[in-house]
């Protein structure tokens, strides 16, 4: 199967399976159309009829129509704006704020109820999955370079939630592990020594994509808590960050850089097997942050 059908049979399948094919969205009497326009002025509580048309990527024909239809139905209101006659502010009616509750919940349900059946570690790669689609399929905007920076103010905080939230969604893992990783960065604010340690954030647009840090273990170089968000994955990241670790203690006169991972993380040990990292015979089985895991032990001699 090429990659155009691809697409479109899980275009197919996705549709089917949120039921947008069916006579009216979420069992209401409103189409997938209008309950969009619908659900952009509940959220925006205001708006234009240009707004909507952008957002939604809709012909502004086709809306002009479709929003003569809600106003017939006593669904939405129009005001002329005070600075421009022109332009009319689009807002729900009492009977529109129904709809839209109506239509906001009932979705709010038929997602519980289809991830329902799905295991926490199931549902972070569903979300992951879908993290990546909407990065690569976005066309506002060029992607931009991603760019590896020193960390500054607020950055360990993001790297405590961000292991915190996709390790748990990808593995199920806890509050333990949380708290692990919060140690771990507390250790580096408190004991860092920029002769000998470092920590690189990936950043694209302002936005956070990634992070590893080097720390000094009793000699050793110990690469620490790497991290790249799923809308960055396969483009290389997590093979660069790794480089930048190996390039730094190296530099630094380390003979040895050491890390600890886990056997189901199989992207991660694959770029470590590429780098030359060994993996040794030493292996440990825990619970310790929910779900059964065992933890590998790696080194690469400098």
């Amino acid at each position: 199967m090429n990659h155009v059908e691809a697409v479109r049979g899980f275009n197919r399948f996705y549709t089917r399976r949120i039921g947008v094919v069916k006579p009216g969205m979420v069992g209401s009497p409103f189409t997938l159309a209008e309950a969009r326009v619908l659900y952009a002025l509940g959220r925006d509580g205001e708006t234009t009829a240009t707004a909507i048309g952008r957002e939604l990527s809709l012909d502004l024909g086709y809306l002009s129509r479709l929003l003569q239809t809600l106003r017939r139905r006593g669904l939405i209101q129009a005001k002329r704006a005070t600075h421009d006659a022109r332009h009319q502010h689009l807002t729900l009616t009492g009977k529109g704020r129904k709809a839209f509750t109506l239509i906001d919940s009932r979705s709010r349900d038929e997602m519980a109820q289809m991830l329902a059946p799905l295991e926490a570690k199931e549902r972070g790669r569903l979300v992951s999955a879908m993290q990546t689609v909407e990065a690569l399929l976005k066309s506002d905007k060029a992607p931009g370079e991603i760019t590896l920076r020193e960390h500054r103010p607020g950055d360990m905080g993001w790297v405590v939630e961000r292991h915190a939230v996709l390790y748990n969604q990808q593995d199920g893992w806890g509050l333990a592990f949380e708290a692990l990783v919060a140690g771990i960065v507390k250790d580096f604010i408190d004991d860092f020594d920029a002769r000998r340690e470092h920590c690189w954030i990936a950043e694209r647009n302002g936005e956070r994509l990634g992070c590893v840090f080097v720390v000094n273990d009793k000699g050793n170089a110990r690469l620490r808590l790497l991290l790249v968000e799923p809308s960055a994955r396969g483009t290389g990241l997590g093979r660069r960050l790794v480089d930048e670790c190996i390039r730094f203690s190296r530099e630094k006169g380390y003979k040895k850089l050491v890390l600890w991972t886990h056997a189901h993380l199989l992207a991660a040990r694959a770029i470590y097997a590429k780098t030359g990292f060994r993996k040794l015979k030493k292996t440990e089985v825990h619970d310790t942050f929910g779900p059964r895991a065992v933890s590998e032990f790696w080194e690469l001699v400098l």
